[in-house]
């Protein structure tokens, strides 16, 4: 091919994967997560690797690149250019292609199984628009025990972390076997640490008027009972819940446990349910109070039909 035609060939090229972005864009309309390329920075901040070990030059497989550190506004899910602005260096990368000349390495981070680009986000544009299974990449790694999939959104990798992080408690304390209970559960990673915390704390207190020390499945079960099931039943009955949308009750609990500290530190002694109370007043969502007030109205509605 002439150098014309090689130019006439990338600008099609680029236009075409352009109306394909477009495409992609319309029928994740409904669902635009479906269709954002991850931002590393997003990652790593949720699952906060450990360390980083530089792997050296390697052939990547193209579809395990899932992100990008710097320019994930401007690609796509599927690495497809959503903005017009990208043509001239997407177009020169292409025409390198066409014309079967070697680009450098491109430079990844790679984290929980997957890829994301540190330098050459175009050539990883133009490979997954000319179906090239490979690159050649220098890659480092951060370190973490959460894997990552393909078609992973930020909110379900958050979801993945939580459920891991769910099943190092349980199999640490034997929540489950103990408690009979598999409902704890968060909306966000990082809190399964606190309920650890609150359960040490919690075996201190009883260990003060004992010579012998007790065991911690002694004392998580004593938390679990005098602790975090009042909390949830007070949540349950004045339907606090409501309140606060996508969140858990597990997630209300800590920060109910938080704020009624709090209260008692400045007035001393505290009702439980008030300060529970008080802190859906200050930080509920007022459309939850419609909902909560709905909720008091049909069970007390069947409550009257029951005859109670």
């Amino acid at each position: 091919m002439d150098i014309d035609s090689i130019a006439q060939q990338a600008s099609y090229d680029f236009s075409r994967a352009r109306g394909k972005a477009f495409l992609s864009q319309m029928q994740h309309f409904l669902n635009t997560d479906r269709n954002r390329l991850l931002s590393f920075n997003d990652v790593k901040d949720i699952l906060k690797p450990k360390n980083e070990v530089y792997r050296g030059s390697q052939i990547v497989p193209i579809k395990m690149i899932v992100g990008s550190e710097g320019r994930y506004h401007d690609f796509n899910k599927f690495f497809l250019p959503k903005k017009e602005h990208l043509r001239h260096r997407w177009q020169r990368v292409d025409e390198a292609h066409i014309k079967d000349i070697i680009l450098p390495p491109i430079q990844l981070y790679e984290i929980g199984g997957m890829y994301f680009v540190r330098d050459g986000n175009h050539r990883v544009s133009v490979a997954k628009a000319q179906a090239v299974e490979f690159i050649d990449a220098v890659v480092t790694s951060l370190t973490t025990e959460v894997n990552i999939k393909p078609s992973h959104t930020i909110d379900e990798l958050r979801v993945a972390l939580v459920d891991y992080e769910k099943n190092i408690f349980y199999e640490k304390t034997d929540f489950k076997k103990l408690t009979g209970y598999n409902e704890l559960y968060f909306s966000s990673p990082g809190r399964y640490d606190v309920i650890y915390n609150h359960i040490l704390v919690h075996k201190y207190y009883l260990n003060e008027n004992r010579e012998d020390e007790i065991p911690f499945e002694e004392a998580l079960i004593s938390w679990f009972k005098n602790v975090y099931t009042p909390v949830i039943t007070i949540i349950r009955e004045q339907l606090f819940l409501a309140n606060f949308p996508g969140r858990t009750e597990a997630d209300l609990y800590v920060w109910i446990i938080k704020h009624w500290d709090f209260l008692k530190k400045k007035y001393g002694t505290y009702p439980l349910a008030k300060a529970a109370g008080d802190f859906t007043k200050r930080y509920g969502q007022e459309k939850g109070s419609f909902f909560r007030q709905l909720a008091i109205s049909a069970e007390r509605i069947i409550n009257k039909v029951r005859g109670k």
